[in-house]
């Protein structure tokens, strides 16, 4: 048997294209043709079940192997095996069938996965490496004789008689002198361990050394023999594959150790499986996010049919879970085409949909089941509640009932539940309910402490997404705004009609805000008087809530960009009914009445973080002296 001939394609030479399309990602040569090999073991294995092959199967399993001055990687399968008509079927004939369409299409393609597969071009991605691709095949059929293909990378082939005696097929790859790299045994196993970790059939990669236990030494300590064994580089049933009812805490745990071995724990995970109205399994896990590094070196990965595809799982998953580990399988995506095609398929809408309802219920049974532990994990799970909250409706509907307002005595409360709280007390003149927040517990100590003298709670919203948060609850929440602490004076923060009287005068008023309007040489604020308790401060500093808000969203991008340039602009709120004040308009003496006005403007400043340089300098001296 001996035949020459020429790969039927209706345009120009594709192997240089598939070089030149895919060679930022060649590494994928070795994803392909071990998936390939994992199908014709599992082909015959069912075969062999629905009773069409009677023969031995033997121990199924890929090999792959490389030969260091042959410059050869092999991939050896016992599977189905191929005559020489099939070669010429599948090899020649179907892999190319749209290699036309492709050559439309794809010209501008960027993403190896817009080609490979969904054009039948996964083979032939071995010439992504290789100069020389060499398959040596035998077919499980009976009476089947040996065949060998062998294509130097141009569209002319070989076919002869084959010297392979069992059944499966080698493909031998002759790796070309750029992709020597590919030709060594850390090389090749980083590769295997990132695409075939967890294939259905054992992958094996050269053998291994281990100690095993041998008897006793005369002193009664135990001996060792050195084994060598294969080395199988897969665990063929990963956890996802399993029913939760087969698992304990522990195979979680220790698979979430397997995917990152540097992480800390996790707080609990989600096991997915549904085969209808699409084929989805899975582990999410929810981890301890310490920092950004985090999130971005632990990703979710997506396999398909336990073949490792990609970390970028960005239209599969819904965005505010992409803080989430672990890993998804599903078949019914279609991995192998471009972003624009995934991101309108409804099987991914649909398991993007599944997934949200997934997180939803988990979190809604761990509320339920155990509050106290829930909020144990507020601190770590809260930012994914928000963001959910924030983007996705469906998500907000469920979490309205777990998401949780922590408050600066470090109290939680449900949305419902803070109604209730503060309902009475924070409710203005005009019937709105008033939540007062903090985003920074520590600089804004005192004005907290001004809002509880008045019998108001203050929430704390200083996690990165609650400039956001905080907006959002406005718009979903009846009759309620929020402000934060430091917005205002804590008696004009929730507008009653009960304020209390003034002392002054209206000559006293005019004479006062004269003398701090004197003392301020700062520009950007402006002196207000106000009738408040003897018991608040002399001075405050406010920034109104709107204007901050405005800038802190042109600050992040918000499309604000007009507040963004404006310049600062602060209230200075002196009160008049402070006895400080009294001195003030008490002392005759004009350079006294400043620097006391001056000293308490300072002392607001300060309070606020606003006082720097050389005017902090200023103060401290000046404090010196009046001591």
């Amino acid at each position: 048997m001996q035949e020459k001939g020429t790969i039927s394609i209706h345009t120009e030479n594709i192997f240089p294209i598939i070089k030149k399309f895919l060679y930022s990602d060649n590494e994928i040569f070795l994803r392909e043709l071990v998936s390939n090999a994992v199908d014709a073991t599992q082909k015959i294995k069912r075969l062999a079940s629905l009773g069409q092959y009677n023969g031995d199967l033997g121990s199924l399993q890929v090999e792959v192997s490389f030969d260091e001055a042959a410059k050869t990687i092999t991939i050896s399968d016992n599977g189905l095996g191929m005559t020489a008509d099939e070669i010429k079927k599948y090899i020649n004939q179907i892999a190319f069938s749209g290699a036309t369409e492709f050559m439309e299409k794809f010209k501008e393609a960027k993403d190896a996965n817009e080609i490979i597969g969904r054009f039948g071009l996964g083979f032939y991605s071995a010439f992504m490496v290789a100069d020389k691709v060499e398959i040596q095949t035998l077919s499980y059929q009976e009476g089947a004789e040996p065949a060998r293909w062998i294509c130097d990378g141009s569209t002319e082939f070989e076919i002869t008689e084959g010297n392979r005696t069992t059944r499966g097929t080698d493909i031998i790859l002759h790796v070309n002198q750029e992709s020597e790299e590919f030709v060594s045994k850390h090389k090749l196993q980083e590769i295997l361990d990132k695409y075939a970790k967890f294939l259905p059939v054992p992958i094996k990669f050269g053998t291994k050394t281990e100690q095993e236990p041998d008897g006793e030494d005369e002193e009664g300590k135990p001996k060792y023999v050195s084994v060598e064994s294969d080395n199988i580089i897969n665990e063929t049933n990963p956890i996802w594959t399993k029913a939760p009812s087969e698992l304990k805490d522990e195979d979680y745990l220790a698979f979430y150790k397997e995917l990152y071995p540097f992480s800390e724990d996790p707080l609990f995970w989600i096991h997915l499986n549904v085969d209808y109205p699409f084929n989805l399994t899975g582990v999410l896990y929810f981890p301890k996010v310490k920092n950004d590094f985090d999130f971005q070196r632990n990703k979710i990965k997506l396999f398909s049919r336990q073949v490792f595809i990609t970390d970028e799982v960005k239209d599969i998953v819904p965005e505010f879970l992409m803080l989430l580990h672990g890993v998804i399988d599903s078949p019914d995506i279609p991995l192998n085409v471009s972003r624009s095609f995934l991101q309108a398929d409804s099987n991914v809408k649909k398991i993007n949909t599944y997934i949200t309802k997934k997180v939803a219920d988990k979190l809604a049974d761990l509320f339920k089941a155990d509050r106290k532990a829930y909020e144990e994990k507020w601190s770590d799970i809260g930012l994914f509640v928000k963001y959910g909250f924030l983007s996705d409706d469906k998500f907000y509907e469920k979490a309205k009932d777990f998401v949780l307002l922590t408050n600066s005595a470090k109290e939680n409360f449900t949305l419902s539940e803070y109604k209730e709280k503060v309902q009475a007390v924070q409710t203005d003149k005009d019937g709105q309910l008033i939540y007062l927040y903090t985003n920074e517990p520590a600089k804004q100590d005192a004005f907290i402490q001004s809002a509880t003298r008045k019998g108001y709670d203050v929430l704390v919203m200083n996690s990165p997404i609650d400039n956001h948060f905080v907006g959002n609850l406005e718009q979903k929440l009846e009759k309620t705004s929020l402000k934060r602490v430091d917005a205002d004076v804590a008696d004009k923060l929730i507008k009653k009609d009960d304020a209390p009287a003034t002392v002054l005068t209206d000559e006293q008023v005019t004479q006062v805000k004269a003398v701090f309007e004197k003392a301020i040489t700062k520009p950007g604020f402006k002196v207000e008087l106000e009738s408040l308790s003897p018991e608040e401060l002399p001075v405050t500093v406010t920034m109104d809530e709107f204007m901050r808000r405005m800038k802190e969203m042109a600050q992040m991008g918000g499309g604000m960009g007009f507040y963004g340039n404006m310049p600062d602009s602060y209230k200075v709120v002196v009160n008049g009914n402070h006895k400080l004040i009294s001195r003030i308009l008490e002392n005759g003496d004009e350079g006294a009445q400043s620097q006391l006005a001056k000293q308490a403007f300072d002392l607001a400043l300060l309070s606020q973080g606003l006082l720097t340089g050389s005017e902090l300098t200023e103060f401290v001296n000046r404090s010196v002296s009046l001591i």
